[in-house]
């Protein structure tokens, strides 16, 4: 989850009746949709010795300091593993993983009836999910092809806060809502719903 550490293992299995030795260079990096590097965030290299048909877990952790100020909109984190085996004739296997840190922020809630020509209140919850406080908060609701700009107050680490929409429904059927959150150390997460609007 963004603004979370990421904790992460590499299984190793050594199949064979002879001990191995692994070498093992890993490496983070924040990257883009496109899998463009942004910038490497961890480097790390160890060497793992492995008995006859053994297996052992190596634990990798990013933490968030590392990772959350070159962290893109994408929300892209890209891990390899480089295995090479010793004395075995320069065989390697390279492991890769793409982390998309998933969103939690934005919770909205809606009445159990909605009705065309009647007010409605919505309730928008949002979060900072960071173990540091926020400030620039900006809420952009868009409903019925119109946008509505809302400035919020800082967030303290890991606080929640909610906020209250009214809006009339003009006519019956499918509407989209949709919120964008930004603050200055993060942008765009984003949260929607289908709303359905009777008729009166």
């Amino acid at each position: 989850v963004f603004g979370k550490d990421i904790n992460l293992i590499l299984v190793l299995n050594n199949l064979s009746s002879d001990r191995k030795t692994v070498k093992v260079d890993m490496s983070a990096s924040t990257i883009l949709y496109t899998r463009r590097t942004v910038a490497e965030i961890l480097k790390a290299a160890t060497s793992v010795e492995l008995g006859p048909k053994q297996g052992k877990h190596i634990r990798v952790k990013i933490p968030y300091s590392y990772y959350g100020k070159y962290l893109t909109t994408d929300k892209r984190i890209q891990v390899t593993a480089l295995c090479e085996v010793m004395r075995a004739h320069g065989l390697k296997l390279l492991v890769e993983k793409t982390i998309i840190l998933e969103d939690t922020n934005i919770i909205i809630k809606l009445p159990r009836r909605i009705v065309v020509n009647k007010a409605v209140t919505l309730e928008i919850s949002y979060a900072n999910p960071l173990p540091e406080p926020v400030s620039r908060c900006v809420l952009l609701v868009t409903l019925m092809n119109q946008q509505v700009k809302i400035n919020l107050a800082r967030l303290a680490p890991r606080e929640r806060s909610k906020i209250y929409f009214e809006f009339t429904p003009r006519r019956s059927g499918p509407l989209q809502l949709q919120v964008d959150f930004s603050c200055d150390k993060f942008s765009h997460i984003k949260g929607f719903v289908t709303i359905s609007v009777a008729p009166s």
